[in-house]
């Protein structure tokens, strides 16, 4: 077992599909010479060389586009967009292109390619840097949506990712780069389908991802300490597709659900998540489901107005208290 940090963890996974696979191919601005924005690809150009390490141009739509033509015939493009605002610029290829094309052609071709998207509300970063896509991409059918939230979900998600025939998109977080956490020496891999139960209890099941992951933990701890209240933490790494028997499992356990994400609340995951509470766990259910989001509105750039305009560990718990009446 090692203890690396959460870029490290990825890296050490292109490293090795690499290594295993002359066919897998890193693609996106910086990624080359300069080893990455996050470093999460330092290394591997001098390893492979500019073939496979393919510095690209500022253009989002063309290299994503090239790269899932590739994988069209056989290539297993790893293409990394330096910020996932940027990734609005590759909608079409994404959705139009990789998404969709399996169905199209009858199975006759697919796309496996790897898009790999850094985004959330990191240090002052502004607007138009600190965006919670994730609810766009979870809505694409075709598309696979997975979300680590510790580096060996970081590891395995994109080792299986790279294997996968399916086009997947790993939204990473930016505040979690230089998380540290611990990965077995030998090579695993991390299912793109399910959640994970990450704390066990009887009272309230939270369900979280990403960074939410550990307010979620945080708050729980809080509850358990001062209010003698035990919480449930779901780690809801695949959002596409939702992992709908866990959520059912956890809640038929503890009859009450909290969701917590850093997005703002429309159209997003806690809203899918209380749909199929609705849909599939109404009478197990002994207080309505509660959100705990972002205030919808575009991130300041100031730093306190920045924390105020998303949640935190005391938001949680403050909302399970209100739950229980406590």
């Amino acid at each position: 077992m090692a203890e690396l940090m959460y870029w490290e963890a990825i890296q050490r996974a292109h490293d090795e599909e690499m290594a295993r696979d002359p066919m897998v191919i890193c693609m996106g601005e910086d990624i080359g010479v300069a080893g990455g924005t996050y470093k999460a690809t330092s290394g591997l150009y001098k390893k492979y060389g500019a073939e496979r390490v393919i510095d690209t141009p500022i253009s989002e739509g063309g290299y994503t586009g090239l790269g899932i033509g590739a994988s069209y015939v056989g290539v297993r493009p790893i293409i990394e967009i330096m910020s996932v605002n940027f990734a609005w610029l590759a909608t079409d290829q994404i959705v139009n292109t990789a998404a969709k094309v399996r169905y199209m052609s009858g199975g006759q071709l697919t796309a496996p390619v790897v898009f790999r998207s850094p985004g959330g509300t990191a240090h002052q970063l502004g607007a138009q840097h600190s965006a919670r896509m994730e609810k766009v991409f979870m809505g694409i059918a075709g598309l696979r949506v997975v979300t680590p939230s510790n580096p060996l979900q970081a590891y395995g998600l994109l080792k299986s990712a790279v294997r996968c025939n399916d086009p997947v998109f790993i939204n990473e977080h930016e505040l979690m780069y230089n998380m540290k956490g611990d990965v077995p020496d030998d090579e695993c891999f991390f299912p793109l389908e399910g959640s994970e139960v990450t704390r066990s209890g009887n009272d309230v099941s939270i369900f979280a991802y990403n960074i939410s992951v550990h307010w979620a933990l945080a708050a729980a701890k809080i509850l358990s300490e001062k209010y003698d209240i035990e919480v449930e933490v779901i780690d809801l790494y695949s959002l596409s597709p939702l992992d709908r028997e866990g959520i059912k499992q956890s809640v038929s356990k503890t009859h009450r659900a909290l969701i917590v994400e850093e997005a703002e609340p429309a159209v997003g995951v806690g809203a899918e998540v209380m749909a199929i509470l609705n849909e599939e766990c109404f009478y197990e259910l002994d207080a309505p489901p509660v959100r705990v989001s972002a205030v919808n509105v575009p991130i300041p750039f100031n730093h306190q107005l920045e924390k105020a305009s998303i949640p935190s560990a005391k938001d949680v718990v403050d909302a399970v208290l209100s739950m229980l009446n406590k």
